[in-house]
């Protein structure tokens, strides 16, 4: 239970995932944003306008499917950590997940990283393809794996330290 240990419920879930249609259409951010605090970035981190909070800035944000383009502006400057990038369309049986992470060492692109789910379980082994830095003012790194479609809802993170050389 959310309250309790920090994993968010199906139903929480539930309120926050686009649709199968949308997903089938490329990269959109999913804000697992579940507690309602005074927050913002990520609206204003979105060129496209596809995130508001409403009545105000106590709301939790909700992602627009139909401005969402899944630039992932929004990944780095969520201090919750709790926005990611879902691509379903990465290949035939792959998608790609793009989540923040703030530990040293980072992972390189070509290297294996140890999927994580949202209770920290390991889900196995899988290509990195992008390692992109925050900025100089941002130190959260946005890392992108290439997952089997089956576990793109589940990843959520990577064991630090846990990688290897790739194949």
């Amino acid at each position: 239970m959310l309250i309790r240990d920090g994993i968010p419920t199906a139903e929480d879930l539930a309120k926050v995932l686009p649709s199968e249609e949308r997903l089938a259409k490329g990269p959109i951010a999913i804000t697992e944003c579940f507690q309602q605090i005074a927050c913002n970035p990520c609206v204003a981190a979105c060129p496209h306008h596809a995130i508001s909070m409403e009545p105000d800035i106590n709301a939790t944000p909700k992602v627009d499917p139909d401005k969402c383009i899944g630039c992932r502006l929004c990944v780095s400057k969520c201090p919750g950590l709790a926005i990611f990038v879902v691509d379903m369309t990465q290949s035939e049986d792959t998608a790609a997940v793009t989540f923040p992470f703030e530990y040293i060492p980072v992972p390189e692109k070509g290297q294996l990283a140890c999927g994580l789910n949202r209770a920290g379980e390991e889900l196995g082994w899988f290509p990195v393809l992008r390692a992109v830095s925050g900025g100089k003012k941002n130190m959260t790194y946005m890392i992108t794996l290439e997952v089997p479609k089956e576990l793109a809802m589940e990843v959520r993170n990577i064991k630090a330290g846990g990688y290897r050389d790739g194949k």
